[in-house]
């Protein structure tokens, strides 16, 4: 690393994609991954434990306070992920995704000692701002601690987990929920303070994390960075040799700076890139819809329409959850190697067609309670990987001085739609008890599954295997020296080339031809 004045050149970036998946970045992956565990695990076991909570023995909710505590719990995790993604890019990953894990404990503990409904509300919401925050702080940091050549399979897996943890909250319930074996007005409140324990464990994990070293040198800090991963290095060569070094080194060259406003950050994602923006909010708030309609409306189908009493639930919950655990875990490898594009036009579409099908055999009534299991988990296995994609998509397209805020507003998005739009739809459509109604509403959502595997054809970016610096080069980034030799793909974004990237990406050469790209190139 080399520094002079405000310009300085560094080969951090390039020294971690070199590095082979060893015990450290299983550590990340586990220590930061758990985030979605614990999400899946409160929106599972809340949904569970809402007649227990209700009854009169417990907090007396009516109906209608339970479902403004699921809202209340909604607007928490949006809040929270645009103020704690905002913060993650000001002041760093590791310090936020200590704090937002810490909020969601203390919340989660405390709601296990609600007295009435508004103390219950208000703790809903606060665990809620927690997981929220989570996002932003832990994709970011997930994405820019793993090498790139196994940065998709890992994200998509770190993202599937959501469903581990609705698979640990339904058989969770099925205990807490036992009066033989505890008290049904004491049952749900230990539920929370266990979860809230299992949340301290995670603390003390994530100690061992370090700062994201791209994120120390997107703001003035290349000396830290430089520790950051040579520490990485030390650890991960005690168990895995290291490759050789990199001849010429691939070196980057950022100018110093410490903020990003407000308004460079709308620049980059309606100016400065619209189209991934447009791509990136289509494939979140379609997933969403999607996700959280069927998800948030299964109990009610199987219970009106096939009779499933509601203390048997948690076992048709299992088989739906593993179909969402696997379908990430057994297809992302080939989001590394088959490609983004590829696989998320191959998944979105899938779910998409899969979900019309189902709906036209419900509405014939050719279905059972176990067959429409059996549909919903064979339809999000796909669905998961493509839902745990754009998460993927909307983090790696945009620079690293905006990715938290950019994943976070996109999950913001997506949550709002989601989990106001679609279970609102459905649950009207359940309500009329009409199967063709219902019907309609399944076409729908596999329509738009589709509409999003089209607008991933036309918009989609290789972002496989390509250093993060490469598919969105940061604002900080500096143009190279004079006398260093640029492809067509690197003209225009100042990094060095990695062969001939416009075979890759076509749109980059016309980026390549354009007036401020050959200016920039005369600079250097």
């Amino acid at each position: 690393m080399a520094a002079t004045g405000k310009v300085f050149e560094t080969d951090v970036p390039a020294r971690l994609d070199r590095l082979p998946f060893a015990h450290f970045h299983w550590l990340v992956a586990i220590a930061l991954g758990v985030t979605w565990i614990l999400d899946g695990l409160e929106v599972t076991l809340v949904g569970s434990l809402s007649p227990a909570i209700a009854c009169p023995a417990a907090l007396g909710l009516t109906s209608h306070e339970v479902g403004l505590t699921g809202s209340a719990y909604v607007l928490g995790a949006v809040i929270g992920a645009v103020l704690f993604g905002r913060l993650t890019d000001k002041f760093g990953r590791r310090r936020l995704f200590t704090a937002t894990v810490s909020l969601y404990m203390v919340a989660t503990i405390a709601t296990g000692f609600s007295w009435d409904f508004w103390s219950f509300t208000l703790f809903r919401f606060l665990t809620g701002a927690g997981i929220g925050g989570e996002y932003g702080a832990v994709n970011s940091a997930v994405q820019e601690l793993i090498p790139a050549r196994r940065r998709g399979y890992t994200d998509l897996a770190i993202n599937g987990s959501f469903w581990l943890g609705a698979a640990l909250g339904a058989a969770g319930s099925l205990v807490v929920l036992d009066p033989t074996i505890l008290p049904q007005a004491w049952g749900w409140r230990l539920a929370f303070v266990l979860g809230g324990l299992l949340a301290a464990i995670v603390i003390v994990i994530r100690r061992f994390i370090p700062e994201s070293p791209r994120w120390l040198l997107t703001h003035g800090r290349p000396e830290e960075a430089e520790a950051v991963v040579r520490e990485i290095e030390r650890r991960v060569e005690k168990r895995r040799a290291l490759p050789a070094q990199f001849e010429p080194p691939a070196k980057l060259r950022f100018h110093r700076r410490e903020r990003t406003s407000w308004s460079e950050v709308g620049l980059t994602l309606l100016r400065r890139h619209p189209r991934r923006t447009a791509l990136g909010l289509i494939l979140m708030a379609t997933q969403a819809f999607c996700y959280n309609a069927i998800f948030f409306t299964y109990a009610l189908v199987l219970t009106r329409f096939y009779g499933v009493a509601p203390a048997n639930i948690g076992w048709f919950m299992l088989p739906f959850a593993l179909g969402n655990v696997l379908g990430p875990l057994l297809l992302g490898g080939l989001f590394d190697t088959l490609g983004r594009k590829a696989m998320i036009c191959a998944t979105y579409s899938l779910a998409g067609a899969l979900l019309c099908l189902t709906g036209w055999l419900f509405a014939a009534g050719a279905l059972t309670a176990e067959t429409q299991t059996a549909a919903w988990t064979v339809i999000f296995f796909f669905a998961s990987a493509a839902a745990s994609a754009a998460y993927l998509t909307v983090g790696e397209l945009f620079p690293l001085e905006t990715r938290a805020i950019s994943i976070s507003l996109f999950y913001a998005f997506g949550t709002l739609l989601g989990g106001v739009a679609g279970p609102a739809v459905f649950g009207a459509l359940i309500e009329t008890g009409e199967r063709s109604q219902i019907l309609a509403g399944y076409l729908l959502g596999g329509g738009l599954m589709l509409g999003a595997a089209a607008t991933a054809l036309v918009l989609g970016v290789r972002a496989e295997g390509r250093p993060l610096e490469e598919v969105a080069p940061p604002l900080s980034l500096a143009p190279l020296e004079a006398g260093v030799r640029l492809g067509p793909d690197a003209a225009s974004f100042g990094v060095p080339s990695r062969g001939r990237s416009s075979d890759r990406c076509p749109g980059r050469w016309k980026r390549w031809r354009s007036a401020r790209a050959r200016r920039r190139v005369r600079r250097c």
